[in-house]
């Protein structure tokens, strides 16, 4: 079972969201917060697998609360879930460390779907947010320079971690590349830490985005 603190400030969400996933069966929530300072308490105190977090909080908001979750609660995996889509929240919360943005708005199937999958060691972005981040990666403005130092960054790789970024960039799972790739998930798990490593970055949101600004993933 995928064990999940759930977090929002109203009642009623929680109520239908608890629901949402206790249909999947393969969820359990162990801890609900109606804020984001019980949220980071909360995660201390069970080590969930996935914090599910709204934004808009008392006490500590919930882009706050994820940062600091990730920060002290290492084995913990986050991820947003709000009504809230603007780029500035998507931004900070990735550049902040979660691994999956879901909207409120969106298909229960996503919600069980996102939880899965950042419980799995992926990425999982509501295709609402997913626009959003292709959409800035996209502009013309800077591209080809991203493009270029992106493309840099990735040559510095040895080519099966190369390899194994195209399989992070594509949203594959650690038993899934290792399935993939023939090998066992504690190899692949150490080869995800070296690439995040050598690319400098915090996560594999943010090494995903580097494996599609090299051209490496459509």
């Amino acid at each position: 079972m995928i064990r999940v603190l759930l977090t929002d400030d109203e009642a009623m969400v929680r109520a239908g969201v608890r629901a949402i996933l206790a249909s999947g069966g393969e969820t359990e929530v162990v801890a609900e917060a109606g804020d984001g300072r019980e949220a980071v308490e909360l995660a201390r105190a069970h080590r969930p697998d996935v914090a599910l977090l709204d934004i808009r909080m008392p006490r500590l908001d919930g882009l706050a609360a994820a940062e600091e979750i990730v920060r002290t609660v290492p084995g913990t995996a986050v991820a947003m879930l709000t009504t809230f889509s603007e780029q500035a929240y998507v931004a900070r919360a990735l550049g902040g460390g979660a691994t999956g943005f879901l909207l409120k708005s969106g298909d229960p199937y996503e919600l069980i779907a996102g939880v899965r999958a950042v419980a799995g060691g992926a990425a999982f972005l509501s295709p609402k947010v997913a626009r959003y981040v292709i959409d800035g990666l996209g502009g013309s403005d800077g591209r080809l320079g991203r493009e270029a130092a992106a493309r840099a960054r990735v040559a510095e790789l040895s080519p099966r971690e190369r390899e194994v970024l195209g399989l992070v960039g594509a949203g594959l799972s650690n038993p899934e590349i290792a399935a993939r790739l023939h090998l066992v998930e504690g190899t692949v798990k150490a080869y995800v830490s070296a690439v995040l490593d050598r690319l400098g970055v915090r996560n594999r949101v943010q090494a995903a985005v580097v494996a599609y600004e090299a051209g490496m993933v459509e």
